[in-house]
């Protein structure tokens, strides 16, 4: 079976109910170790792997997540659609916990992590001005609004470095900038996604009101917890009636071909690890 959907669950959702499992296959990646194996199993017939982004007991913070590794092996797999679940707080008034956001655009306020393939001998730079495949997105929030959740379509993430929560002065700061949700791992796996080109686009579940709101508790744990224990298994739903269309889409969008004009690198001058290393990314376009 080929193995076309990628699933990418966050915190508070570390399996994927009703995926019938067929194995687990560990990956070897330049990069290191991915964040856990990857389940692969049969969802409605189209052939997905799941992945937990923080591994299995939430091992790794969104600065130790190993990006890089958990995106080549979805490449490797032969997936070329990942559908991403995260928590988030919000930036606006409207947007209330347990509301699910299908952001369009991202700010990036990340400061530690890898977040390209390229360098060491090759340079490429993607065409990132809208970050997420719309088309999935929108087959993601079209599902959501079917399942009766409260959806908003579009608006802005800012990514951020974490772990720590933001101070006051920040979140008011990114609601002056007009930003909808905040959260820590998104943006970076879009970028690795679009340099990939897989199809890439999230489903960012609000959990709490950051700390600006003056009416609300600031942010916790129990409280994120909380809220996303009453909607994990509307995010279930969503996940699997997005999978088939995702699977069976016509991939005439720009993130199928990012990388036909973004290597500027002479290919002779590649050094041959490289060019070995990332053969699944660049192979069809470096002879």
């Amino acid at each position: 079976m080929n193995v076309e959907v990628g699933i990418i669950g966050g915190s508070g959702l570390y399996a994927m109910a009703g995926l019938n499992v067929l194995y687990e296959r560990s990956v070897e990646t330049p990069f290191g170790a991915p964040s856990d194996p990857y389940v692969v199993g049969e969802l409605d017939g189209i052939g997905v792997a799941f992945l937990s982004r923080h591994g299995l007991g939430h091992r790794f913070t969104p600065s130790e997540i190993n990006y890089r590794a958990n995106l080549y092996g979805f490449k490797v797999l032969g997936v070329h659609t990942i559908l991403s679940a995260s928590a988030v707080g919000s930036l606006k008034e409207e947007c209330h916990p347990t509301d699910i956001v299908f952001p369009h655009q991202f700010i990036d306020r990340t400061r530690h992590r890898a977040d390209t393939f390229f360098g060491n001998g090759v340079v490429g730079h993607v065409p990132f001005a809208d970050p997420v495949c719309t088309a999935v997105s929108s087959l993601m929030s079209d599902a959501a609004k079917t399942a009766g959740a409260k959806v908003h379509v579009g608006g802005t993430y800012v990514c951020m470095e974490g772990p720590q929560f933001s101070t006051r002065a920040e979140s008011n700061l990114y609601r002056s900038w007009g930003a909808d949700v905040i959260g820590m791992t998104n943006l970076t796996e879009a970028k690795l996604a679009r340099e990939a080109e897989l199809c890439y686009a999230t489903m960012a579940l609000v959990t709490d009101y950051d700390c600006w709101h003056p009416d609300h508790d600031d942010v916790s744990i129990d409280q994120i917890l909380g809220y996303l224990r009453a909607n994990v298994t509307m995010a279930q739903t969503i996940l699997r009636n997005s999978i088939r269309g995702s699977a069976q889409r016509k991939r005439d969008c720009s993130c199928a071909n990012a990388l036909q004009f973004a290597i500027l690198t002479d290919h002779r001058a590649i050094p041959p690890k490289v060019r070995d290393d990332l053969a699944p990314i660049l192979g069809k376009y470096i002879t």
